[in-house]
């Protein structure tokens, strides 16, 4: 199989920043697998066309969606993380796409997508940079291109309290302009470091 291609971007996150040495242990969120309630959207056909995946670590959602047949493209600044993802595709020989690139540089990528997934990336953005990126998501899917975004909950209420909880009201204040909101309902984020997982949210947005 040929090597996955990968495009640098002109600011890529350095071996001693956090987003890289986060990749040098486990994250919680790197569980070994796609979380369930994004798998539960490709088992039941509910990712389309061509799927970008914001953030994708190393790869789990990409390959996810590969695996279902589809066009799919993970981005990501951490270069390790990408490395794992290329080595999981060959290992089981599937055919992404891996791109080094800043989430909050969309408007920059060339290709348009019809589903994006983005998996405990938005929560964990300052309110400025939550509304540059959703903008961004915006400028990459196509009209009618659906988003779906699993994020902490802030009804988590057992210990370790995760960091970045959002409420169903900051989600629907980060889609109120040029979207639709379709649904938002409560789901179960899964962690190495949560036994029962953490209590999220899993929302659909549709881009007008």
């Amino acid at each position: 199989m040929p090597e996955l291609p990968s495009h640098q971007d002109t600011g890529p996150a350095g071996p001693q920043t956090p987003i890289a040495s986060a990749y040098r242990g486990r994250p919680p969120w790197e569980i070994g697998a796609a979380q369930p309630a994004l798998f539960e959207l490709a088992e039941r056909g509910a990712l389309r066309g061509r799927v970008l995946d914001v953030g994708c670590g190393t790869g789990e959602h990409t390959l996810m969606a590969a695996a279902a047949g589809l066009d799919a493209t993970g981005i990501d600044r951490a270069a390790e993380a990408l490395a794992v993802a290329g080595c999981k595709a060959r290992e089981r020989g599937l055919t992404a796409r891996f791109v080094q690139h800043d989430a909050l540089r969309l408007a920059e990528l060339t290709d348009r997508f019809d589903t994006a997934l983005d998996s405990l990336f938005l929560h964990a953005l300052t309110p400025a940079d939550r509304s540059r990126y959703v903008d961004g998501l915006r400028t990459v899917l196509v009209p009618g291109g659906r988003l779906f975004a699993l994020c902490y909950s802030d009804r988590h209420a057992t210990e370790p309290i995760p960091p970045h909880a959002m409420s169903r009201g900051d989600l629907e204040s980060c889609f109120a302009d040029g979207w639709t909101v379709d649904s938002i309902q409560a789901t179960t984020s899964m962690s190495t470091v949560h036994p029962g997982g953490v209590v999220a949210w899993l929302a659909a947005c549709t881009r007008l």
